[in-house]
Formats: structure tokens, C-alpha cells, sequence
């Protein structure tokens, strides 16, 4: 009747006064929807006003909450989570950091209705209709994408407080990233809240927004993630001394693994071919998301492994490669891809050897779906706080870095 998608319906619910009493009259809600449509001319701001809270123009991280829970709940592919309550305040965490990654272009912890516009969300949250298959949209619900991060994540966080330190975060990805770039991470220039500066530690948040922009530093969104990172005294240009600062560790490991590091100046050399800044002697973010090899740029000053793989490869393969990825799916699509499956292998492989599991687990028998029931019926880490409270969103306290 209000001509809006399907899982509208928690927010026009709640919205209309249904949370508190459980359902709402014709008259509360014919009042409520004329409101809406007296204020809002567009999906993006009807969208907004649904779950804004009162006196607000704009969303934050909690608002989103109980639309996702109402997805988690009634959603048919994510029906085999009825029985796993404990995972669904991290799968909403996961889900609301992907929002935010990509619909807040100004970092500024608040979606306005010109964010929401200018994405792809709505479209997405529409799509949720169509698709039966979660996993198919993989640019924010993928349940397939919050297991491969949630794992990750989990393999880090030693003691399991959902929070890691310096020392956890070194171990990813076999010590691949350096330690100077790391120190960045927990310097406060791309977390939010005061836990990492405080205690030294980021939350489960935080590494939603690490491990995305580690594996796919092509999109806008990664690209200012890892400028803040590099530029130390924040003034908006990567200089040359950034820039040695970061490639004097990677010389040291190169040097550890007997390999002859090229060096600086020649670095410096190939590095300002690739990205071919407007200004001599400066680069600057502007430069970076005009360059097709970010990526190449990025692994050369802080992530080992990468920059090894990059060094195999010429650059005209590579920006073949990338130009003709823009039509086909992202990075971070493809490492998700792959790490699920490593993952579904890695759990077969393992029961294998326990009594009276091997019949249960078929992947080519069955859904992907029972796969994860599977996974998470057998898999003794995950337990985990059950109730909605359990979602970490931090005090978010930004600074307007970017125009």
C-alpha cells in the first residue's frame, strides 16, 4: 500500500509506534505515513526518517539495529539462524560496518540522506526481497562474507573479549603487514572510539574496516583508510619522508629474507611513474584515486607478502588486469570467495576424523546455508554474548579529515 519494499516493513512498523505495543492501529500508522510523505520526497529521505531517531536528519550505527534484526529474523536465507541467537549481534555489527564503510563517504559516523542517495544501499536493502540467497548480495548482507571476516577476527582475539591488540593484529596474515603501519592502525588515525588509544586494543568494528580495506585497496573508501594511515603529520600530502619511513621496515624484512631491497630513490622512482602526482615532491589523496595500481602503491610500503607477489608480476599485466576487473567482481569479493571455501574445506577436512560427524557434511548435497548451520553447531569457539547489548559500536568521535 506505501509502495515500498518488503523489509521496510520493521521500520514503517517501529516507526508507527509498533515496538512498544506490539502492533499498530490503522490510525497511528495512516498519521505517521502522511507525515512522512508531507516532509520526505524520495526513498533516501523517507529511509532516513524511518529510522532517525527523534530530532535527528541523519543515521547513525544503532539505528540501524532493529531493521537488521528484522532481516535477521524473517529473511529465508538466513532462516538457520533462528536457532543461533549468538550470532546475530555480531552478523548485525558486520552488516552495519559494510553500510557505513560504503555509504559514509564523510567519515563523519552520521549517514545523511545525500549519502544514502548518491549509494547503492536502498537498491541492496530491495534486493533482499528477490534474493532468497543472502550470500548472493555480497556488497553488504553476504552472511558468506561476515563468516570469513568473523574467523579471521577470531583467530586474532587470543582470549576472546572481542578485542585485539598490537601484538594480535601483527599475527594476521603472517606478519605480512608491518609493524610501523600497525602502530598507525592503533594511533587513533583510522579507529573510532577511545579504546585503542586508551587501552591499546580495537574492537570487532574496527577490524570489519581493517580487513576490507587490506584486501581490496582500490575502493574509495580503502584508499583514504590507508592515505590517513601514511600520512603521519596529517597534512593531507604523502611526502617523501612518509614514504621512507614506511619503506625502511620493508627494506629490513627483505634484508631478513635475503632478498636485496631496491633501493629508496629507485623506489621512489617507480612509485611516482605509477601514480603520476599533480604537484612535484608530494602525493596526495586526490593522485591516489586517480591511480588504476593502488594497490601496488599501497603493498609496497607496508605489506610484505603483496609486495612480493607484485614484484613477480610486470605493470602492464597488472593494470590489464585491473581494468578489466572493474567489470567483474572486486578484490574483496574474490578473497571472500576464496577464504569461505578454505574455510568449508578446512571444516570437512577436520571432521573427517571425529566419530559420526563425516555423514553430516556434504557440501555438494546440500545448501550452502546447512553448511554454515553446520559450522556453527560444531565449531566450540563460537559462543558468544546472545543479547542485542552484545553489539560494540564504541562512542564514535571523528574528525572532518577528507572534503
Amino acid at each position: 500500500a506505501c509502495e515500498c519494499p518488503l523489509y521496510w516493513k520493521g521500520p514503517l512498523f517501529y516507526c508507527a509506534g509498533g515496538e512498544r505495543t506490539g502492533y499498530v492501529s490503522v490510525h497511528k500508522f495512516v498519521a505517521m505515513w502522511r507525515k512522512i510523505l508531507q516532509t520526505c520526497y524520495d526513498d533516501a529521505a523517507k529511509f532516513v526518517h524511518l529510522l532517525m531517531s527523534p530530532g535527528c536528519n541523519y543515521l547513525v550505527q544503532e539505528d540501524f539495529i532493529p531493521f537488521l534484526q528484522d532481516v535477521v529474523n524473517s529473511h529465508p536465507g538466513l532462516s538457520f539462524l533462528k536457532e543461533a541467537a549468538e550470532f546475530h549481534s555480531r552478523y548485525i555489527t558486520t552488516v552495519i560496518q559494510r553500510i557505513f564503510y560504503t555509504v559514509n563517504r564523510s567519515w563523519s559516523g552520521k549517514i545523511t540522506c545525500n549519502e544514502l542517495r548518491k549509494s547503492n544501499f536502498l537498491q541492496n536493502v530491495a534486493l533482499l526481497e528477490e534474493e532468497a540467497d543472502i550470500n548472493q548480495l555480497t556488497e553488504y548482507f553476504s552472511y558468506e562474507h561476515f563468516y570469513v571476516i568473523y574467523c579471521k577476527f577470531w583467530e586474532l582475539d587470543t582470549d576472546h573479549d572481542l578485542y585485539i591488540d598490537r601484538k594480535d593484529l601483527a599475527r594476521h596474515n603472517d606478519h605480512a603487514i608491518s609493524n610501523r603501519m600497525i602502530e598507525r592502525i592503533f594511533s587513533g588515525a583510522v579507529t573510532r572510539g577511545r579504546k585503542a588509544q586508551k587501552d591499546g586494543k580495537i574492537s570487532y568494528a574496527d577490524f570489519v574496516w581493517f580487513l576490507i580495506s587490506e584486501e581490496d585497496k582500490k575502493t574509495p573508501t580503502s584508499i583514504e583508510y590507508w592515505f590517513r594511515c601514511m600520512d603521519l603529520d596529517g597534512d593531507g600530502a604523502l611526502s617523501m619522508y612518509e614514504l621512507e619511513y614506511f619503506y625502511e621496515e620493508q627494506c629490513q624484512k627483505l634484508d631478513n629474507m635475503a632478498i636485496e631491497p631496491l633501493p629508496f630513490e629507485d623506489c621512489l622512482c617507480q612509485m611516482l611513474d605509477l601514480v603520476k602526482p599533480q604537484y612535484e615532491g608530494k602525493i596526495t589523496l586526490h593522485d591516489l584515486k586517480r591511480c588504476k595500481l593502488t594497490n601496488v602503491f599501497f603493498d609496497t610500503f607496508f605489506n610484505i607478502e603483496k609486495y612480493l607477489d607484485h614484484e613477480q608480476k610486470d605493470q602492464f599485466s597488472m593494470l590489464r588486469d585491473s581494468e578489466g576487473e572493474s567489470q567483474e567482481i572486486s578484490d574483496w569479493e574474490k578473497y571472500a570467495a576464496e577464504e569461505y571455501d578454505i574455510l568449508v574445506a578446512e571444516e570437512a577436512a577436520s571432521d573427517q576424523w571425529n566419530d559420526g560427524y563425516e555423514a553430516e557434511l556434504n557440501p555438494t548435497d546440500h545448501q550452502k546455508a546447512n553448511v554454515l548451520k553446520y559450522q556453527m553447531e560444531r565449531r566450540p569457539f563460537f559462543e558468544m554474548p546472545s543479547h542485542l547489548a552484545g553489539v560494540d559500536l564504541d562512542e564514535y568521535d571523528y574528525e572532518e579529515y577528507f572534503e
